[in-house]
């Protein structure tokens, strides 16, 4: 490959901080470089991986990124980061509306403890509540102690309706509960807990057709969203969670927790890119409201955030 003129000016500085951003990374790849050669498409692709965004969605983006070079005569870095910000675009798949005809609206949310589920159940449910809907929790994870208390917390905090049963309960009740519950309370929401563990596949596939099969028996077409919460700061684990998540359940949607800097957010792209599943929400904080609608736009531009080059 001939290598194509690049110009990336005086503006940029080695960084040694091991939180660093995302785009500061970019930057480290090619601080002091004139051309765009294999070298520094291989400082690129090393950036990219140190973002956690995985091999596979790496070497995507760098082929991408070889082809578009290989026919340019000549590629500035504004250039380059339009290119990148295209290609990690196109990688992340959007989300469906959340439909307005069913009701109640079944969201069945699964993930590993200590990822946030539980927190972030509260905060679907306040966010759902603050736009006018009745919200309604079923405390299905009756495996984890302190579990049904931690949601019961949660559900007093938000201000919404929680069906539970004692430790040990079977969790497919629970579920049938909530939503038989939903139905007669009028509810226009019912989300679900369950159990945070990947003791052994079979069983969590097992626990979670038999939750799928009773919540279908009240709500034919429920569930209507499976919905996997992972944590962006476990890195590398975040694709394995969403592999055996993936072969237990259909996965339909994402929320990504602690995503509260842009270092962080490689582990969004190579989720999506490799599991095809989109982020519908992103948690930002510890507070009940630091919940919000992830935006790819606002998300891709926040990756190449224009304060980095001051």
């Amino acid at each position: 490959m001939d290598p194509k003129v690049i110009d990336f000016g005086e503006k940029f500085v080695y960084l040694h901080d091991m939180a660093i951003s995302f785009f500061q990374r970019i930057k480290r790849a090619v601080v002091g470089k004139s051309r765009v050669d294999d070298s520094t498409l291989d400082a690129i692709e090393e950036a990219l991986v140190e973002s956690d965004m995985g091999v596979d969605t790496t070497l995507k983006i760098i082929d991408n990124l070889e082809e578009r070079v290989s026919k340019d005569k000549f590629m500035s870095f504004d250039e380059l980061v339009d290119d990148l910000r295209s290609e990690i675009s196109q990688l992340i798949p959007d989300a469906a509306p959340v439909s307005t005809e069913a009701k109640p609206y079944v969201i069945l949310v699964v993930g590993v403890n200590g990822v946030g589920k539980t927190t972030t159940i509260g905060k679907l449910a306040y966010a759902f509540k603050k736009k006018g809907k009745k919200v309604i929790l079923g405390a299905a994870d009756t495996f984890r102690a302190a579990a049904v208390d931690q949601l019961q917390i949660w559900a007093d905090r938000a201000g919404v309706d929680i069906v539970r049963q004692a430790m040990g309960s079977d969790p497919a009740s629970v579920a049938f509960d909530t939503v038989k519950a939903a139905v007669a309370r009028g509810a226009d929401v019912a989300l679900i807990d369950t159990a945070g563990r990947l003791h052994n596949r079979i069983d969590l596939m097992n626990e979670l057709t038999k939750i799928r099969n009773v919540i279908r028996k009240v709500v034919p077409d429920g569930p209507h969203e499976v919905m996997l919460i992972l944590d962006a700061s476990t890195g590398q684990n975040a694709f394995q969670q969403a592999r055996e998540f993936s072969r237990a359940t259909d996965i339909t949607s994402l929320c990504i927790t602690k995503l509260d800097g842009t270092a962080k957010g490689g582990v969004v792209v190579g989720v999506c890119d490799q599991f095809h599943i989109p982020v519908r929400y992103i948690g930002v904080g510890e507070h009940i409201e630091d919940l919000k609608e992830f935006d790819k736009q606002d998300f891709v531009q926040a990756l190449f955030n224009p304060e980095d080059l001051k």
